[in-house]
């Protein structure tokens, strides 16, 4: 009498949890960190120990963060390899790029008291450094994986597409600070160049993802309501380059000889007046939109966070021409809307604790509705 074969019980899934914590993660990190640095431009007396301690949180999320997703990738590689090839997923890890940027100025401009000033300024540089690679590293590798590995169809352009292009402009507002710290002499310079290159090398990208963005909203009408806050993205590489524009034209001084600085001031507010001016077109736009897509029933998911990192980038942006051009107006414009990115952060924040205890946040996500037809009828 021949033995039945033995039964294989399959292996237990190590940290079962951790199998969907994708990239998307690091957005909790970019949001926090936000909310201190944009505090510290506007420089409101008083606020500093608050600021400190909402810039402790987000280091203290980056590690979190940044640790988990090591243990995703050690534990569930082949969910890790098909995320970095999904078009829809692959896009935030520049996530992970702007938040160790976004949390390495914070710790120059607010670690001090903390860390003391060397040790916060090491650390600043080597976060900056860290940053600063995986920025370059996102804006090359992710798109090449889009094009070689993915056909993409034309009416799923997103503004989630813009997350590896804009990394290198937030690296660009990062730099030019530490040329103070630095003796004068080559480096300061090299410096300096560097910021206008990723300046200049995420801004065409931005320029050329925007054109297909455009046209998807207007031959495929509103995104899916899950997709909408995918909108401000746009905000970020207007806001942050405006921040870049006033910084590199601030540590130009001490670097370049005349002219040099005066016109890279002039430009500075030239190309910031233009560039708030369509934020706030597009903020009209996406804040409409939103507005609807609420009344619609759109869910809560980690998308949300894209009403905290770009319309932090429009504060900074807006306090850098406001106090260039001793304006007070684009200053109490600033002020708005930090009012507004302190809302989204706590309703957001807020919302994530709670997904992340119930654990939805962590499930496997749903399917993505299928993009309408151009001749289907938008009833949404």
């Amino acid at each position: 009498m021949a033995l039945a074969p033995p039964v294989r019980v399959p292996a237990p899934v190590p940290l079962p949890l951790l199998r969907h914590f994708t990239p998307n993660w690091y957005a909790t990190v970019m949001g926090t960190a936000i909310v201190a640095n944009a505090g510290a431009a506007l420089d409101i007396p008083g606020t500093r120990p608050a600021l400190t301690a909402v810039w402790a949180l987000s280091a203290v999320l980056l590690i979190a963060v940044v640790t988990t997703r090591l243990l995703h990738w050690r534990h569930h590689r082949d969910r890790a390899g098909a995320d970095l090839l999904d078009p829809m997923v692959a896009p935030f890890y520049g996530c992970a790029a702007m938040a160790t940027l976004s949390v390495g100025s914070g710790t120059l401009s607010l670690g001090g008291p903390v860390l003391g000033e060397a040790a916060a300024l090491t650390v600043a540089v080597l976060l900056l450094v860290v940053g600063t690679l995986a920025a370059v590293g996102t804006a090359v590798v992710i798109p090449r994986l889009m094009v070689v590995h993915r056909r993409i169809e034309p009416g799923s352009a997103s503004p989630v597409w813009l997350l590896p292009v804009v990394p290198p402009m937030v690296a660009a507002a990062s730099w030019p600070p530490l040329v103070y710290e630095l003796p004068a002499g080559p480096w300061r310079t090299a410096v300096l160049l560097a910021s206008g290159a990723m300046f200049g090398a995420s801004l065409l990208g931005t320029l050329a993802v925007l054109p297909f963005v455009f046209a998807r909203l207007l031959r495929h009408g509103p995104l899916p309501l899950a997709l909408t806050p995918a909108l401000f993205l746009v905000l970020g590489p207007l806001g942050q380059s405006t921040a870049a524009a006033d910084a590199m034209a601030d540590a130009s001084g001490s670097v370049l000889p005349a002219p040099h600085p005066g016109a890279l001031a002039v430009f500075a507010v030239v190309y910031g007046a233009v560039a708030m001016g369509f934020a706030l077109l597009w903020l009209a736009y996406a804040g409409s939109t939103a507005v609807r897509a609420l009344r619609r029933g759109m869910p809560f998911t980690l998308g949300w966070w894209a009403f905290t990192f770009p319309v932090g980038t429009c504060v900074t942006g807006a306090a850098a021409l406001g106090e260039r051009t001793d304006q007070t107006a684009l200053t109490a414009l600033a002020c708005a809307l930090y009012l507004l990115l302190g809302t989204a952060w706590v309703v957001a924040g807020c919302r994530t604790v709670r997904g992340l205890f119930s654990a939805e946040l962590l499930a496997a996500p749903r399917p993505a509705p299928p993009v309408p037809s151009p001749g289907t009828a938008r009833t949404r």
